[in-house]
């Protein structure tokens, strides 16, 4: 094969065509005798045009690229239609040289090549990825504003969630590829596909995928002996049963396989790439995954990031503790954030205890500071619409010390027992902003038993009483006020329950029974699990190591 200097220099191999030279055809056709020139279009689009002439064709066509101006737009648009991904590599590599020249010389046509390279990303009969890629190379070498015309490009061809699982998942691959070697636009791209998983995340429910999979299973029960059937099928429990599930678990692969190809290099994970990414991930998160309701898995990118190494997950947890008690934050924004903050700390196994009691630290001096402040005068009620932070910082401590108060009473109960006790939830569950009434009624019914348990706190007073009312909420909708009874007026979520979708973790949950809190209290909470990823993937060092979280723990890394 010639190299490449010497093939752009080569001569046209002679072929037979009808017609004159392109020069000739394209003055004729400006002085109104347009014959020769539909003759050539027809001859471009032509099915069985033989690889010879293509190349004779485009080695024309750039020595003539300073006439192909604006008025041959439809000429060139022909030409972008040209299959020339399944033709012959010196089809290729002539197609390469005449989008090069195209594109420097005639820069009105920067985005037409740039569609035309994206549309081939998803598969067709011949995958030619890398091909692409190296086309949008060469252009992005001759114009260096590339960039900023290729993305608007790569969000409108983004294929829509009704496609196939494999077109989605080429697509995605071959945007997160372009994020490699054009690294301008990794945050932008890496915005798009959090984005387009969000919009398929809330439209497959976390009930929607567990009936789908219950029905699943209990087909499968009835076919139970059909044993040539699981032979041939022997991946066949991966498959999602609810075909928007499938979807995303297929991206989601995608995307955790990427987040760790930029991490670690050569099996040790990079600093300077980590945090990069990390900066990116959670600007977006900021953007998109804290202001989406709904969403079950995406926010899961975070989580797997944060596994990697324990000075990340903290910067995270310290990066939610700023927006929570940050006056500035809107008050819904603040809420979220303390889902996330006790979802995350309840959930994340590879989080030790230390760093635990930390946050839980953190978090119920700031609840007392704000009782302080707000426990008396004309705001000491319970009001959601005013004290809304408030009560998310409440239930995410009620939540953490439900999953987590095993881990601090073992070993030592007596010491476990001195630093729970040291935390004054008494003080906590009677001021008058009564977090009780508002917090889920499952949180305080398992928090009030296990703090009746140990005699930390006595709450079945206040559950009572409140049970005896009402919660009004007052929202304003059809031009009026109404006032309705609401078993949940923070409208809480945690973000981190069980990961439903089945590829990529192996050992999913480790259960927390009953038992673990106590036997005479039975209560059906089955989503009482802790996280615990794929040991392949997070096993680390920094798991074991004890880490003591402060407002500085991370700033060597992330400052």
């Amino acid at each position: 094969m010639l190299a490449e200097d010497e093939f752009l220099r080569s001569p046209p191999r002679k072929t037979v065509r009808f017609g004159g030279t392109l020069a000739e055809i394209l003055l004729k056709y400006q002085q109104g005798k347009t014959a020769e020139f539909d003759l050539l279009k027809h001859q471009l689009l032509d099915p069985d045009i033989k690889d010879d002439q293509i190349i004779n064709w485009l080695s024309e066509f750039r020595s003539s690229i300073t006439f192909l101006t604006k008025e041959f737009e439809q000429l060139i648009t022909i030409l972008l239609k040209v299959p020339w991904l399944r033709r012959s590599q010196s089809v290729v590599e002539e197609y390469l040289a005449f989008l090069s020249n195209l594109v420097s010389a005639q820069t009105i046509y920067l985005r037409p090549c740039l569609a035309m390279i994206v549309s081939h990303f998803v598969p067709h009969v011949v995958e030619s990825f890398t091909t692409c890629h190296r086309a949008l190379q060469t252009i992005v070498k001759y114009v260096p504003l590339t960039p900023q015309f290729l993305m608007p490009v790569l969000a409108e061809k983004f294929p829509f969630v009704n496609k196939s699982e494999r077109t989605l998942q080429c697509y995605l691959h071959n945007l997160l590829r372009i994020s490699v070697y054009i690294p301008a636009l990794r945050h932008d791209i890496l915005e798009l596909v959090v984005e387009k998983l969000l919009k398929i995340d809330v439209s497959a429910p976390r009930k929607d995928i567990e009936a789908a999979e219950e029905d699943e299973e209990g087909s499968n029960e009835k076919g139970l002996f059909n044993m040539d059937e699981d032979a041939e099928n022997p991946e066949k429990s991966d498959v999602m049963a609810h075909p928007i599930a499938e979807r995303l678990d297929i991206l989601m692969i995608v995307m955790f396989s990427y987040i760790k190809d930029v991490c670690y290099v050569n099996g040790k994970i990079d600093v300077g790439n980590t945090k990069d990414l990390y900066r990116d991930l959670v600007a977006i998160f900021d953007k998109l995954i804290l202001t989406t309701h709904g969403s079950c898995h995406v926010q899961f990118i975070m989580f797997y990031l944060c596994s990697f190494r324990l000075i990340i997950a903290e910067a995270f947890l310290e990066h939610l503790w700023k927006k929570l008690q940050n006056p500035n934050v809107p008050p819904v924004i603040r809420q979220t954030t303390g889902n996330f903050i006790g979802s995350f700390l309840a959930r994340a196994k590879f989080i030790p205890i230390v760093t635990v009691k930390a946050c839980l630290d953190l978090l119920v001096s700031w609840l007392h500071t704000y009782i302080d402040n707000q426990g008396t005068g004309s705001r000491a009620f319970c009001d959601v619409a005013l004290h809304g932070p408030f009560y998310a910082a409440c239930q995410a401590v009620f939540y953490i010390v439900i999953f987590r108060h095993k881990q601090i009473l073992d070993g030592n109960l007596k010491k476990g027992l001195a630093y729970l006790q040291s935390l004054n939830f008494e003080r906590i569950v009677l001021c008058q902003l009564n977090p009780l009434k508002v917090c889920l009624p499952t949180i305080v019914s398992l928090f009030a038993a296990l703090t009746r348990k140990y005699q930390v706190a006595f709450c079945d007073t206040i559950i009572e009483r409140n049970r005896r009312q009402t919660v009004p909420v007052v929202r304003s909708s059809c031009g009026g006020e109404s006032v309705e009874t609401a078993t949940n007026p923070l409208d809480s979520f945690f973000p981190f329950d069980p990961y439903i979708l089945k590829r990529y973790l192996v050992e999913k949950w480790a259960t927390l029974t009953p038992n673990m809190l106590f036997s005479s209290f039975q209560i059906q909470w089955a989503s009482c699990d802790l996280f615990i990823f794929d040991p392949l993937f997070v096993s680390s060092p920094a798991f074991q190591t004890p880490w003591v979280f402060t407002i500085s723990s991370y700033s060597q890394w992330f400052c």
